[in-house]
């Protein structure tokens, strides 16, 4: 098979195993991402996610993690729910842990397509990735064609806005190389006014330590007192930015059984959430990625919430 055609190859099996986009690029080094994320981490904005500042030569080179690499196949997989279960009067948890976690589901479908492209082409090596390991998702996303990065850092994506998990597949196989698109942004700028911890200092940088991602599921002390009453009932995770962008307008459920939530999830009132026993958190959560941030940490969350109302 030619490069064309085992890339067609791979693009259409990919949307068979339920991939919502796919695009390729080629492995090199990220030349314009280099100064950007050290000076990133120069400003402080990993807060304590010290594991950020580790591998700063693979984040930006995949070749130093894949031998022999020489093409990164990026893909997107939907997430976005047949019901928002997000209600102001009660506590939050983002779209993306409704459901079952997307590190298994979403690594088995790239595992099926590895073994799809080897079982076309012949002997293939290469690694797959769900936010694993130290890749530089959106930089890739972005080359390979998948869409442009935000002014709130995340991939949109015209056809279907940003509520979807990157993934990628690197091999040591050359292929046809998809080109960037442009950026859609305009002069939009919802996704920083509306970030009620000022998340969003300028457009296209996040400042990690201060998003209510952060401090709901990385940040394992307590919370600080200076973003008290900001949480807007976020427990864990947030989708404040993702909610106000208006290219997300063009979500569609996804239609991924695994993430279909837990049926207790979807009837939890505030209340329950209050009285939530460890018994009940690793029922409801078993395999959800809520299991991150622990019992305690959902505990402690709930309470600085309840503590600390929207002002």
């Amino acid at each position: 098979m030619d490069k064309s055609a085992t890339s067609h190859f791979i693009k259409t099996t990919a949307a068979t195993l339920g991939f919502s986009f796919c695009g390729i690029a080629k492995a090199d080094f990220l030349v314009e991402e280099a100064p950007r994320l050290e000076e990133w981490l120069h400003r402080g904005y990993q807060g304590k996610m010290n594991y950020l500042e580790n591998y700063f030569d693979k984040r930006l080179d995949p070749r130093l993690l894949v031998d022999g690499a020489k093409s990164i196949i990026s893909v997107g997989y939907n997430y976005f729910p047949q019901q928002d279960l997000a209600q102001d009067e009660s506590f939050k948890i983002a779209k993306y842990a409704y459901g079952e976690d997307y590190h298994h589901v979403v690594k088995d479908k790239l595992k099926e397509l590895l073994q799809a492209i080897q079982m076309e082409v012949g002997e293939v090596g290469g690694r797959v990735f769900v936010d694993s390991a130290p890749v530089l998702e959106r930089p890739w996303a972005l080359r390979a064609g998948n869409g442009w990065i935000g002014k709130n850092s995340l991939l949109l994506n015209k056809q279907m806005g940003s509520f979807f998990f990157l993934a990628e597949l690197i091999i040591d196989l050359e292929l046809e190389y998809d080109s960037p698109v442009k950026d859609y942004c305009g002069t939009c700028t919802a996704c920083m006014d509306a970030c009620p911890t000022e998340a969003i200092p300028e457009p296209y940088v996040v400042d990690g330590s201060k998003c209510i991602s952060y401090f709901t599921i990385e940040l394992k002390e307590a919370i600080p007192e200076e973003v008290k009453g900001k949480f807007e009932n976020w427990i864990f995770g947030c989708d404040i930015c993702q909610d106000v962008c208006p290219w997300n307008r063009f979500s569609k459920p996804n239609t991924e059984a695994r993430f279909q939530p837990n049926g207790e999830l979807k009837s939890f009132t505030k209340k329950d959430w209050q009285e939530i026993t460890e018994e009940v958190f690793q029922k409801v959560f078993s395999k959800s990625a809520v299991k991150r941030t622990k019992w305690s940490g959902l505990k402690r969350n709930i309470e600085f919430v309840l503590t600390h109302p929207k002002k």
